[in-house]
């Protein structure tokens, strides 16, 4: 039995999603942030939400496969 010594939850994964005083189901507008990095993006939609979130991860693999020499 091998110890997973990787964290199911990492840090680098954790967000902040503050949502304005005038959002509401229809009309989903905010801003996301990632915790470890600080950086924020402003989101107008659910959809524009899933996006940002998903371009972080992308942005976070490419740096990942760069500094691992490309593995």
């Amino acid at each position: 039995m091998s110890l997973n010594t990787e964290s199911k939850y990492p840090s680098r994964r954790s967000y902040v999603v503050k949502l304005r005083s005038d959002a509401g189901p229809g009309a989903l507008m905010g801003r996301l942030e990632n915790l470890v990095t600080g950086r924020q993006r402003e989101f107008s939609s659910a959809e524009e939400l899933l996006e940002s979130i998903d371009s972080d991860l992308a942005s976070a693999a490419d740096k990942a496969a760069v500094e691992n020499g490309g593995e």
